[in-house]
């Protein structure tokens, strides 16, 4: 039987809270953490994401999903984008240190499941965006035993505007940029960038690859239109070290969509689930 206690509360001094997940079998023996981050325009509920955590849960993990502070949700409303101006002000080094508040978080002696999930084994998983994200924490912690990355991105520098367009956005303070799905105009402030400039060290994803000590695990579909496949040989080629698997002709989510209605996985999703499984029992 899993268990799951979804949109809890990490609340935080100054920055704003954030809304956390845990999905696991409840039997007092401790298990091996999992701590998964979602993409851009992401958010932990989307598509098949929980029918991904019951599926590391009955496989014997502790995974934990949450929602990145200026993601867009509420505490209120954690799926979609009520808070577009919380949106607006993300940056990548928000995220880091959101992730790092998880992880510590879940390492508190007074953390409420300490009985349930191994502090000594954490691995990070990363969508997209958030597979950067979480190939830099993996990089400069000492707290993480594997570090995996579906679809991930392999550069955020290449990702700005160029040229005229970022000498507009300069001027005007903000661009947007349209939701397909719920057609929201969605802002990015030029603070945004103005962080990336200044953390460009920390924020360089070749970098940390290279210097990643721990085993990397890099999944990506060969027909990924929003993340090409060369980001993912990139990737490996910085780090020969790590595990390079290619799923033939899956897309940017691996043939899940949102709102997910089914009760199992597409069979690519399946794939990198079980593919990942693997990868962290060895």
């Amino acid at each position: 039987m899993i268990t799951k206690h979804k949109n809890n509360v990490l609340k935080r001094e100054n920055q704003k809270d954030m809304l956390v997940d845990y999905f696991f079998k409840k039997n007092g023996q401790q298990k091996p953490i999992i701590i998964f981050c979602h993409g851009y325009k992401g958010f932990k509920d989307w598509g098949a994401w929980d029918i991904v955590a019951k599926t590391f849960a009955k496989a014997s993990y502790f995974f934990v999903k949450f929602n990145f502070s200026h993601n867009g949700g509420t505490m209120e409303q954690p799926i979609d984008f009520p808070d577009l101006e919380a949106f607006g002000k993300n940056t990548y080094t928000k995220e880091l240190n959101d992730l790092e508040d998880i992880i510590l978080h879940l390492l508190k002696d007074d953390f409420h499941f300490r009985g349930e999930c191994s502090q000594q084994n954490i691995s990070l998983i990363g969508h997209s965006r958030g597979g950067g994200i979480v190939t830099i924490k993996a990089e400069e912690s000492s707290k993480i035993s594997k570090v995996i990355s579906w679809a991930g991105v392999a550069d955020y520098a290449t990702r700005f505007p160029k040229g005229k367009a970022l000498e507009a956005w300069k001027n005007s303070g903000v661009y947007y940029v349209i939701n397909g799905r719920t057609k929201q105009e969605m802002p990015h402030y030029y603070q945004f960038f103005e962080d990336f400039e200044t953390n460009k060290t920390r924020l360089d994803i070749q970098r940390a690859t290279k210097n990643i000590k721990i085993p990397q695990l890099i999944i990506h579909g060969t027909t990924d239109p929003a993340v090409s496949v060369e980001e993912a040989n990139l990737l490996h080629a910085w780090n020969p070290k790590s595990e390079l698997h290619l799923i033939e002709n899956a897309d940017h989510v691996f043939s899940a969509r949102h709102p997910w209605e089914k009760e199992e996985l597409p069979s690519d999703l399946e794939e990198v689930v079980q593919t990942t499984i693997n990868f962290i029992s060895n």
